[in-house]
This record gives C-alpha cells, sequence and structure tokens, in this order.
C-alpha cells in the first residue's frame, strides 16, 4: 500500500508541475492558436493526471486538501474537454456529460453543508469549502442550462471551455500555493493561499468571457 501511495504521489506531482507549467503557456498564448492548442492539450491531459491520483491518494489516505483539489480538477479539466467536442451545433451532450455535471452538483450541496457545520465547530476552514462548493455549483447549473439549449450565446462551448480552463488551472496554482505556503512571508495565513488565486484569476475569466461571447439575436 505504501508503495502503491508513493508511486500515486509521484504521478501527482510531476503531472501537476507539468499542468501547471503547460496552463501558464496556454494563458499567455493567443487562444486558438497552433501553440494554443499543443499546450492546452498537454494541460488537460496532465490536469487529469492530477485528479485521478488525488483522489486516489484521498482515498489511500484521507486528505480534505487532495479530495477538494482532486473533484475539482477532474470536473473542470474534464469539462473544459468535453465542450469542446460541442462546438459542432448538431453534437449534443451525452450521458457522460449530464453524470459529470451531477457529480459535481451533489458534490457542491455536500461542500457547502461541511462548511457551515465546521463553522459553527469553529472552523474557519468551512469558508474554503463553502466557497468551492458555491463555485462549483453554479458551474453545474451553467451546464443545466447549456446541455438544455437555454444557453445565452451562441458560442457557449467556447466561453464555457474558456471558464472551465481556467478554472482548472486556478486549481494547480492554488495547490501549488498551499502545499509551498512555507517558501512564502510567514505573516501570511496560510487560508490566504486557498482564496488568492480565485480571487485574481475570477475577474480575468469575466473578461474573457464577455471579449468571446456571441449572444443569440433576441
Amino acid at each position: 500500500m505504501n508503495n502503491l501511495a508513493t508511486v500515486l504521489l509521484i504521478l501527482h506531482i510531476a503531472s501537476g508541475t507539468i499542468s501547471l507549467l503547460a496552463g501558464t503557456l496556454t494563458m499567455l498564448r493567443r487562444k486558438g492558436g497552433p501553440a494554443h492548442r499543443l499546450t492546452g492539450r498537454i494541460f488537460s491531459y496532465g490536469m487529469l493526471s492530477t485528479g485521478f491520483s488525488a483522489l486516489a491518494l484521498a482515498i489511500l489516505r484521507p486528505n480534505n486538501f487532495l479530495l477538494i483539489i482532486g473533484i475539482f480538477t477532474l470536473y473542470m479539466a474534464g469539462t473544459g474537454h468535453r465542450y469542446i467536442r460541442l462546438r459542432d451545433t448538431t453534437k449534443q451532450p451525452q450521458f457522460f456529460d449530464w453524470m459529470l455535471s451531477a457529480a459535481m452538483a451533489i458534490t457542491a450541496l455536500v461542500f457547502v453543508l461541511s462548511g457551515i457545520y465546521l463553522i459553527i465547530k469553529g472552523s474557519l476552514f468551512g469558508i474554503i469549502y463553502i466557497v468551492f462548493g458555491s463555485i462549483g455549483g453554479l458551474f453545474a447549473r451553467a451546464d443545466w442550462v447549456n446541455f438544455r439549449g437555454k444557453a445565452a450565446e451562441i458560442n457557449y462551448w467556447q466561453t464555457a471551455h474558456l471558464q472551465r480552463m481556467t478554472g482548472a488551472f486556478i486549481a494547480a496554482l492554488t495547490a501549488f500555493l498551499v502545499v509551498n505556503y512555507h517558501l512564502f512571508p510567514v505573516f501570511i495565513p496560510p487560508w490566504v493561499f486557498w482564496i488568492l488565486p480565485t480571487l485574481v484569476l475570477t475577474p480575468i475569466i469575466v473578461r474573457w468571457s464577455r471579449q468571446y461571447s456571441i449572444r443569440k439575436p433576441q
């Protein structure tokens, strides 16, 4: 069991490092170009590997940090990858797409309830659960709207892909900061590193969504 955990940990660290580097390049490059697609593909598969290894480690050695990162990584990278397949308007969401979204919705509810419970018990870590649970719930709701053909954008698949992949990058960056918080000034509370990437990059997601969105005619 220890050998398996060691292998999974090495895979998790290696995949996370590759994903973080590829994700940084993808964020900086022009959207839609060959270089963007190449680094984006590396980032996507790297994040899926990171997510699966995190969940496996969380099962072998119960760890709330790995559980949160694993679930959000798989959901964000998975849906981000799947949305690209919906760019052809004749393609419809598959059963897997619905199940992935439903799993996130259930997880989001569990996270919010767990966060409330932790706060009642006096643990401020509950705020982290509530924040990530709320974000996951909003994305799951967006899936429900998009999959039913009720999206306000013609190119909903593009904005959704952009949002999910940036969300996956936030998960990768959050994991890096939380694991390496000891390298930063000691006066910064550890919980700040959980929230900082979300606070910094969410406005960028909003700006890009508005920039690339093509609204349906009223």
